[in-house]
């Protein structure tokens, strides 16, 4: 069993190493595909900054470039073993569940309903690490990015990866069996949604924000004065805004770029120190 679970973790981060050196198809490559993203909303940051008293190197520019690595490669390869392990001897497979038979839909249908699904079950999953203090103990990393920025998208505590990934999993394969053909489509479209949402970038959609989620939508998201009805928050949205205005969790009265982001007695969280972040809130003293 231990040498099945080191030969997953070393075939992914073997998977990494030949996203680095090109030895994968384009459509499988997320290493490049997230550093092409990443620069091509950094340079939108810097052509049409919405905060425009804010440094390009923001505060903790790099530590959240490093988390972005961190979070999608290092650690997903070193849990990889685990979940490897689950599904092995997991009774659970695309044959014995799946409610929706998406075979008959075209390419397009198949993609466009897994966004949605995946998408709500991320919300879900999202209004849960807020609801449940055992669970906001590990978000608050997300939220103690005092200066938003593309790369503050993937600032997120280790352990919502072990939250988040078999929830989705699990959800997708009940409703339509697994992702679909071509599900990196939906990846680097999330990718991409996720860096807008987060940049030094107004963005609103016009009439679409009621669909998508947005710049100035989040930013409220992060806000670390909370309207009096919804203090556990507001604008749970991942890629699509639409769960907030059916669920009724909307909240954007205006578009200040300038509002303080954190959260209550965010002094006493170390906003700025990786290490410390990492075994929080294990290593809590209060």
């Amino acid at each position: 069993m231990l040498q099945y679970i080191f030969n997953t973790i070393s075939g992914s981060f073997n998977w990494v190493w030949r996203q680095i050196t090109f030895d994968v198809n384009w459509n499988e490559n997320y290493f490049w595909g997230l550093i092409i993203i990443s620069l091509v909303v950094f340079f939108l940051e810097i052509l049409f900054p919405w905060r425009k008293d804010q440094k390009i190197i923001r505060r903790d520019f790099w530590l959240d470039a490093f988390y972005m690595f961190f979070n999608f490669f290092i650690f997903t390869a070193i849990i990889s073993g685990l979940y490897a392990l689950i599904s092995k001897y997991s009774p659970i497979s695309n044959e014995t569940l799946a409610i929706l038979n998406l075979s008959a839909l075209p390419k397009w249908g198949q993609l466009v309903i897994f966004f949605i699904l995946n998408d709500f079950v991320q919300w879900f999953t999202h209004v849960m690490l807020h609801r449940y203090n055992f669970l906001w103990q590990f978000h608050k990393v997300h939220h103690s990015v005092k200066e938003m920025g593309f790369a503050a998208h993937l600032r997120y505590h280790w352990m919502e990866n072990i939250v988040y990934k078999p929830l989705k999993t699990l959800v997708v394969l009940i409703i339509i069996g697994g992702e679909p053909q071509d599900a990196f489509i939906i990846h680097f479209i999330a990718i991409a949604i996720g860096h807008l949402n987060h940049a030094n970038i107004r963005i609103t959609w016009g009439p679409l924000k009621y669909i998508f989620n947005n710049s100035v939508m989040h930013l409220w998201h992060h806000a670390k004065a909370l309207p009096k009805d919804h203090q556990n928050g507001v604008n749970y949205g991942i890629s699509l805004s639409l769960w907030d205005y059916i669920f009724r969790t909307n909240y954007i009265p205006n578009d200040d770029a300038h509002i303080e982001l954190g959260f209550e007695n965010d002094e006493k969280f170390p906003i700025s120190n990786f290490w410390k972040q990492l075994i929080y809130p294990f290593g809590r003293k209060d």
